[in-house]
C-alpha cells in the first residue's frame, strides 16, 4: 500500500519506522564495541606470537560478539575476522578438529571469506579448502523463525529472508547472525546454530512507547469501523497522535470456511474522523503474485474517488497501461461504424470478401 500511494502526486508516505520508530539495541551495540577492541588486542597478542593470550583473549572476544547480532546490520565483521583468528590459533595449538569446526562456521556465516595470506599459515589456508570440499561443508538445514508479534523482517547474515513466521531452507550448516526488524520494536538480534535437523528460534520483540500508545487504541479503532460509515473520532486522535492528515485504516478477518482473508479498507481524514470511502476486498493469498495488484487497484480507487477524484495519479511511460488488450478489436467509432484494423486487399485478389467457410 506504501508504494501504490507513493503514486500519487502530493502525498508524502510516513512509513512506520518514522511513526514509531525503531531503536537499536544498545547492549548489542556495546558488546560490538567490546568486541571490536578485543579482536584488536587478540590479533596483536597472535602477531606476536604470544599464542596462549591471544587465545584467551579471542575466546572471550567471540563471546562478546556473539551477543552483538543486533548490532552487525552490514557485514559478519569483525565476528567473521575473529572466527578465523580462533581457527588459526586452535591449529597453532594443534587441535586441528577444533579449527575444522571454526571453518565451517566462518563458511556458514559468509561462504566468501577469504583468509589473508599474509596472517595466516599455509596450513591454516589449505585446511580451509579441505573443510571447504568435505562432506560437512555440503550439508542443509533448515530454520524456522517466529516471532511475537509476528510480522518482523527476517535477515539471515545480513540478507533478507521473509516475514515472521517464516522457515528459511537450505542453509548451511554451522553458525549464522539472525536479526529481526519490526517498526515499533526494538531490534532484535541472536546467534542461531543449524544443523541437518531442522531448527525453529522464536522472539519475544520490545514494544517502543510509541508503538504502545498506539496499540492501545486499536481496539476501540476497530469497533468504531464496524459500525458504519460515520465519522469516527477514534480515528480522529489517532490521527492527532501520529500527526497525519490522512490515513488508510481498515480491518482484516479471517473467512474460514472458504480459506479467505476480508479487509474493509477507509480512507479517512484523520483531522477530523470523516470517512471519505470505503472498499471491501476479499484475498486468497498471493500464490500468484496477486496481492501486490489487489493492494494497488484498493489504493488507487480510494484515493481516484476521494474528493471527486482531486488527487491525480501519477502518468506511467508504459505506453499499455489501462489497455485490456480488446478494445481495438471491439471498439467502435463515435458514429457506431466499427473501426478497420486491416488494410484492403490489393485489386483482382481471387479471395477478396470470403471468409474462409463459405464453403465448409
Amino acid at each position: 500500500m506504501n508504494e501504490a500511494l507513493g503514486a500519487f502526486q502530493g502525498y508524502a508516505v510516513r512509513k512506520p519506522e518514522e511513526l514509531f520508530g525503531m531503536p537499536e539495541d544498545t547492549e548489542a551495540q556495546a558488546s560490538l564495541k567490546r568486541g571490536e577492541v578485543g579482536y584488536k588486542e587478540s590479533l596483536a597478542a597472535f602477531e606476536k606470537k604470544e599464542y596462549e593470550d591471544a587465545e584467551r583473549k579471542i575466546r572471550a572476544t567471540l563471546k562478546e560478539l556473539q551477543k552483538a547480532s543486533a548490532a552487525m546490520t552490514t557485514s559478519c565483521n569483525p565476528l567473521c575476522d575473529a572466527t578465523a583468528l580462533y581457527a588459526a590459533v586452535m591449529l597453532q595449538r594443534g587441535d586441528t578438529e577444533e579449527a575444522k569446526l571454526a571453518l565451517l562456521d566462518l563458511m556458514a556465516l559468509n561462504p566468501m571469506y577469504e583468509l589473508d595470506t599474509k596472517r595466516f599459515s599455509r596450513e591454516l589456508i589449505a585446511l580451509r579448502v579441505q573443510v571447504a570440499t568435505g562432506v560437512n561443508a555440503a550439508l542443509r538445514g533448515g530454520l524456522t523463525v517466529k516471532s511475537r508479534p509476528a510480522g518482523a523482517r527476517v535477515y539471515i547474515d545480513g540478507e533478507f529472508k521473509g516475514y515472521t513466521p517464516v522457515t528459511v531452507p537450505t542453509l548451511a550448516v554451522g553458525k549464522h547472525l539472525m536479526r529481526l526488524e519490526r517498526p515499533g520494536f526494538q531490534q532484535y538480534g541472536q546467534f542461531v546454530e543449524v544443523s541437518p535437523d531442522d531448527g525453529e528460534v522464536s522472539a519475544e520483540l520490545q514494544p517502543t512507547d510509541s508503538y504502545k500508545a498506539y496499540d492501545a487504541k486499536l481496539d476501540a479503532v476497530a469497533t468504531e469501523l464496524g459500525r458504519g460509515n460515520g465519522a469516527s473520532q477514534t480515528v480522529a486522535g489517532l490521527g492527532r497522535a501520529l500527526g497525519l492528515e490522512r490515513g488508510l485504516v481498515g480491518t482484516v478477518r479471517d473467512l474460514p470456511d472458504n480459506n479467505t482473508t476480508e479487509l474493509v479498507l477507509s480512507l479517512f481524514d484523520m483531522t477530523n474522523g470523516k470517512r471519505i470511502g470505503t472498499k471491501r476486498a476479499v484475498l486468497q493469498g498471493d500464490e500468484f503474485g496477486q496481492l501486490k495488484s489487489e493492494m494497488t487497484r484498493l489504493v488507487n480507487h480510494l484515493l481516484n474517488n476521494a474528493d471527486g477524484g482531486a488527487e491525480q495519479k501519477v502518468k506511467s511511460s508504459d505506453p499499455l497501461e489501462n489497455s485490456h488488450g480488446m478494445d481495438e478489436w471491439n471498439g467502435e467509432d463515435r458514429g457506431g461504424k466499427r473501426r478497420s484494423q486491416e488494410k484492403k486487399s490489393k485489386k483482382g485478389d481471387p479471395l477478396e470478401g470470403v471468409n474462409g467457410t463459405e464453403d465448409w
